[in-house]
């Protein structure tokens, strides 16, 4: 028994090592658990109950953090139990797990391709408190390249050919100097607010290949006709997106 080693060849380094290893692991367990923190309570998605197979990662056990909001929007504390609600615009399931069929127009359902996020309804602001996205009529520092196509003025030609309406203005990104939205002045007297990504800008056109010249009349109207919340912008996107799907029966159908 005089030959016995409690630690065999454990060195320093080997032991530095053990030492890193673990406190990788728990650097990944307590980054997944914070990345939660503002989806707290998990839930299934089907049923919408909440989920218990993650252990310590459920929020009954995780106390809420205070963040102090910037610009004097006050202090916001995570997790605040706060749940999504289960729609009610869909049909009946025959079994569990099957897809959930829209009841009504699929576009603005807020389901699926169409689905968005539950943002704070207020605009996006810059370093300097003040709006960041922005009509270019209300921003007199940016203005379009001289090489470059001014969009507006130009027609509006949808996924069927048809004009939808006139790009009467451009919404810009005060804080990345870039176009996020087209202001549309609809053939039928309304308006459309036009995502920029979503738009390919002509010569002699702006074509957009999301949706119909008829469903540019459905799209998320603004409250403001001078800035644009959080909240709008996720459901003006999520309507021109869900276009790429839903526009036509046949974007619904297999593709072979």
């Amino acid at each position: 028994m005089s030959n016995v080693h409690l630690v065999g060849g454990l060195d320093i380094a080997e032991l530095t090592l053990y030492l890193f290893f673990g406190f990788f692991l728990c650097l990944v367990w307590y980054l997944n658990r914070e990345s939660r923190r503002e989806g707290f309570p998990l839930e299934d998605d089907l049923t919408g109950q909440a989920r218990r197979e993650l252990g310590r990662m459920n929020d009954d056990v995780m106390k809420p953090k205070t963040f102090q909001l910037p610009h004097g929007q006050g202090t916001r504390s995570l997790p605040d139990g706060y749940r999504d609600p289960m729609p009610t615009n869909v049909a009946p399931r025959a079994w569990s797990g099957e897809p959930l069929d829209v009841i009504g127009d699929k576009l603005s359902s807020g389901i699926g391709p169409a689905a968005y996020a539950p943002r704070a309804d207020r605009p996006d602001i810059d370093m300097f408190g003040r709006p960041r996205i922005v009509p270019l009529r209300v921003d007199g520092h940016m203005t379009i390249e001289g090489r470059d196509t001014d969009p507006r003025g130009l027609p509006v030609v949808a996924l069927d050919g048809k004009v939808a309406g006139t790009v009467r203005d451009i919404w810009v990104d005060r804080a990345e100097h870039l176009i996020r939205y087209l202001d549309v002045a609809l053939t039928d007297g309304g308006t459309a607010t036009l995502p920029m990504p979503m738009a390919r800008v002509k010569a002699r056109e702006v074509h957009v290949d999301a949706i119909t010249a008829a469903q540019f009349s459905g799209s998320p109207q603004l409250r403001s006709p001078d800035q644009i919340t959080l909240l709008e912008e996720e459901k003006v996107q999520a309507y021109f997106g869900a276009g790429y799907l839903w526009a036509t029966a046949e974007r619904s159908e297999p593709f072979l």
